[in-house]
């Protein structure tokens, strides 16, 4: 595998943090909901939150931003410390913490504290600058960007996420990335700003007043919008998920930037971005991607599943759930969810997030993405709702929809199932339910890979070509 392009990231980070608990009443002296049992979560915000996703995708990064020496700065040096380099600038001020109390999955309201600001430059920043060969700007309008808009004008950034509170990108960079919003924000545009003539409008603009050369308005479940300033292009999501979407404009960035700075052009950096971020929403947002405790993790859909869970409860109903890769769907699985339905009144169905899966089943897995195989999953009729977990086991995830009865495939034993003790806690029971013979994701997967060997030898007469040296054989006879 080609080794990623390294990458530095300059912007504000934050401190976010997610309290996250149950509402059943209102308070009695307020209208207000009683959020009781609140587990935290911390993890990097802003461009920090850009630079650890970009890291995590085992990437060489480094992150250009302002730390104090209060306790939030400390915070997200912890976080980022073990996953890619810290390039400081000193701050004026507590680090921005932001602040999300939920319940359901759903934010009730949100404080925010902190109104630190870089104070200048260093020379380590600008020498970093210098020498990057890609670069992505994140700016929340905290002085990190302005500071050093001198050296970014000297080299343009491939990507700068622009927000309300930042300044205009520098002229020369390769790919703007504002969301629908900010877009409508920053161009100043009289229609009614929601439809895609608007969005196209936006941005047509924005790539002509910031002399950029493309804009890409990112429209949510829509997908985004790219333009070069004349005719845009529409790349589409392939799934449209309701659960945590903050944190996917940072998810897009990392992944046009990282894209770009391995060679794609922008077209395919913005399809990669948009498959990403669509993905990221799916497995539970920046609610899932760093936490402190062991609070059950906010996974893709998760709030559907919940809500179907206390809908199946409250009228007596029995609650079935299931788990796996799900990486090839077969005709076993699918005969293992038509049994599990049959057993209870709603199938939840817990699936492993590509990490997950990699991490079981080795670098070559999944074969199908995250985004795809709950799309393909959702379109089962003895399917209820969908959730994703990214840890090697579905432990967190089942402790907070305690289903009645747990569904494993037969390939498992007792001594298999670690979910077998937890189920146990609140009455429920683990299952195993037989698979059809000879039915496996791997075995397919290896099938395939041998009948395309087999195939390539074939057509080539022993040594398999690419597309090119075929049709230039073409061209010879």
């Amino acid at each position: 595998m080609p080794r990623k392009a390294p990458l530095v990231v300059v912007g504000d980070a934050l401190l976010d943090r997610d309290l996250t608990g149950t509402a059943e009443r209102l308070a009695p002296d307020a209208p207000v909901p009683v959020v009781a049992d609140c587990a935290q979560r911390l993890r990097p915000g802003g461009a920090a939150l850009t630079a650890y996703l970009a890291a995590r995708e085992g990437r060489e990064v480094t992150l250009i931003t302002g730390l104090g020496d209060d306790p939030a700065s400390e915070e997200v040096r912890q976080l980022l410390a073990p996953e890619l380099k810290l390039i400081e600038l000193p701050l004026t001020g507590a680090l921005p913490e932001k602040t999300r109390v939920m319940a359901r999955g759903s934010p009730v309201v949100r404080l925010d504290r902190g109104t630190g600001r870089v104070r200048e430059a260093t020379d380590a920043a600008r020498e970093a600058l210098c020498s990057a060969s890609a670069v992505l700007v994140s700016d929340y309008g905290r002085g990190a960007a302005d500071a050093l808009r001198d050296v970014l004008a000297e080299r343009p950034p491939l990507v700068w996420d622009p927000h309300p509170r930042g300044g205009a990108p520098v002229p020369g960079t390769r790919l703007v990335s504002p969301a629908r919003a900010e877009a409508r924000t920053f161009a100043d545009h009289q229609g009614n700003g929601n439809t895609l003539r608007d969005a196209a409008l936006d941005a047509a603009e924005l790539v002509r007043h910031w002399r950029v050369a493309a804009v890409a308005v990112t429209l949510g479940a829509n997908g985004a919008l790219l333009s070069y300033g004349e005719h845009p292009l529409l790349v589409p999501a392939s799934a449209a998920h309701h659960g945590d979407s903050c944190g996917a404009g940072d998810r897009f960035a990392a992944t046009a930037a990282g894209l770009l700075a391995d060679g794609a052009l922008v077209a395919e950096a913005v399809e990669g971005a948009v498959a990403a971020a669509t993905e990221f929403v799916g497995a539970g947002g920046a609610g899932g991607v760093t936490y402190t405790d062991a609070a059950p993790v906010a996974t893709a859909d998760v709030t559907d599943a919940r809500d179907l869970v206390t809908r199946v409860r409250a009228t007596g109903g029995t609650v079935v759930a299931a788990g796996g890769c799900f990486d090839l769907l077969h005709a076993g699985h699918v005969g293992l969810l038509q049994a599990a339905r049959r057993l209870g009144d709603c199938l939840v169905v817990c699936v492993n997030s590509d990490g997950s899966v990699r991490r079981r089943k080795g670098d070559g897995r999944p074969v199908n993405a995250l985004a795809d195989r709950v799309r393909v999953l959702n379109a089962l009729a003895c399917v209820d709702a969908v959730a994703v977990f990214d840890e090697d086991t579905p432990e967190r995830l089942l402790a907070g929809l305690r289903p009645h009865i747990w569904v494993k495939g037969g390939d498992y034993s007792g001594a298999d199932l670690p979910e077998a003790a937890l189920l146990e806690e609140w009455g429920g029971q683990a299952v195993l339910l037989p698979y059809l013979d000879g039915r496996s994701s791997t075995a397919i997967a290896a099938r395939a890979r041998e009948g395309a060997r087999a195939g390539g030898t074939a057509r080539t007469g022993g040594t398999a070509r690419t597309g090119k040296e075929a049709q230039a054989g073409k061209g010879a006879r």
